[in-house]
């Protein structure tokens, strides 16, 4: 009778599609305050400030560092605590804050910059932090409550919410900035982080179930460097992290020059600098709907991964060609392109992900680490190494269509090496799937 009871509550624990809907409001939350940092106040830092692009970079590579380091602990913290929905709303609350601090310290780093820099420094940690909270414990909770057969498809739902606050907020942005003044740009900042906590707090009501518990890892007794030697062992994971590292560093290499590439060769103000990222935004959402309705029908996973690199790679090639033409239509024609790569590049490499963190359950944990380490190392270094490539080469070229030109062509090789990884990791998991058969046959 009890095992009845406890298989009953464990069913009305399950999250359906509503609740999954609700979490995915929460990532378009912190999607759309996040994209004011690396994209709007990335290309005022760059533009209208004129400072180095190493500046930005060298900010948005903290926040992710911070992540690196927090993330691992608030899973461990989110092991042990059922009710987590308070605790994502206080790291949404502190990303907001975060970002407001942002925008209000923008101009003291020219007026004062002895207090400015320090200011901003904490001011992205605190960016760090909440998205570590926030990010983290909203990934728990979905894995917690919702059943293991529908964890792909749950993920690709909040993962294309996040998509659509980004658009959102750029559109919103996009409006509260005419006429820009560093004045309009705290009060944009100010109302769209209040919108999200406050869209937070309504979503996440309830979603707490009376008798929530934190999962348990079974392993938990194996020491985590016992655990991660196992996990890198394993060839298909190896080469499959090699394939997220680079794939995330040729993406996160091209996310913080987009803008400032359109506002310094195509003269766009921020207003139509923020308007022309929400293309490529677009563009990602319908790559992910069109990858959602198709991978089950056509080729694999691994597949639409491996090729939405390849055409990222293309789309890249033809925004570094763009200034030749001097059309603005044909830069949001590429970044369109860019967009609907990327965005099926994303649904296969997390679908992929996630089957792969599945293969072994006592190891699912540790292999999301492992390939979440993964791609914040990536998206750590790719901010930095944007930035500052795009400063050098502009200084060498002593252009800044040349400069931003050779950059997209370089991101453009890194997507076609992430694709012949993915290719690799494919060959491996047929070689395993080889040497399991001989094993059952001898």
């Amino acid at each position: 009778m009890s095992a009845v009871a406890a298989s009953s509550t464990a069913r009305a624990a399950e999250f359906g599609w509503t609740s999954v809907v609700r979490l995915g409001i929460v990532q378009a939350c912190l999607g759309g305050l996040i994209v004011l940092i690396t994209a709007t106040m990335n290309r005022v830092m760059v533009v209208e400030l004129q400072l180095p692009a190493m500046v930005p970079g060298a900010l948005v590579a903290l926040h992710y560092a911070v992540q690196l380091w927090l993330r691992p602990r608030m899973g461990h913290f989110a092991d042990g605590h059922g009710r987590l929905t308070r605790w994502i709303v206080l790291g949404m609350v502190i990303l907001a804050c975060g970002v407001v601090a942002t925008a209000a310290l923008l101009p003291v780093l020219r007026s004062a910059p002895s207090i400015g820099y320090p200011l901003i420094i904490l001011a992205f940690c605190l960016v760090g932090l909440g998205v570590s909270t926030a990010g983290t414990l909203l990934l728990a909770l979905l894995s917690l409550r919702v059943p293991p057969a529908r964890h792909a498809r749950a993920a690709a739902t909040v993962w294309l919410c996040m998509i659509a606050g980004f658009i959102l907020t750029t559109v919103v942005a996009g409006k509260l900035l005419e006429p820009f003044t560093f004045a309009t740009l705290v009060r944009c900042a100010a109302i769209i982080g209040a919108a999200a906590v406050a869209l937070t707090t309504l979503a996440l009501l309830g979603l707490d179930a009376p008798d929530a518990r934190g999962a348990r890892n079974s392993a938990a007794g194996t020491a985590f460097s016992e655990a991660l030697r196992e996990v890198w062992s394993d060839p298909i994971a190896r080469r499959f992290s090699c394939f997220v590292a680079l794939s995330m560093l040729a993406y996160s290499t091209q996310d913080l020059i987009l803008e400032p590439f359109a506002g310094s060769v195509f003269n766009l103000s921020p207003a139509d600098s923020t308007r022309i990222s929400g293309v490529h935004q677009a563009g990602s959402l319908i790559g992910m709907l069109l990858t959602a309705v198709l991978s089950t029908r056509i080729g694999t996973l691994a597949g639409w991964a491996r090729w939405g690199c390849l055409a990222s790679g293309a789309a890249l090639l033809a925004i570094a060609a763009s200034p030749m033409v001097g059309s603005l239509l044909v830069l949001k024609g590429a970044l369109l392109a860019l967009g609907v790569a990327n965005g099926a590049f994303a649904i296969g490499a997390i679908g992929s992900m996630m089957s792969l963190s599945a293969a072994d359950p006592a190891q699912t944990g540790v292999r999301m680490g492992v390939f979440g380490a993964s791609q914040a190392v990536a998206m750590a270094a790719g901010g930095m190494l944007g930035a500052g490539a795009s400063d050098v080469m502009r200084t060498v070229f002593d252009s800044d269509r040349l400069g931003y030109g050779s950059v997209f062509a370089f991101e453009a090789a890194l997507f076609v090496g992430a694709a012949v990884l993915a290719s690799a990791a494919k060959q491996a998991g047929r070689a395993a799937s080889a040497e399991s058969l001989l094993a059952a046959a001898s």
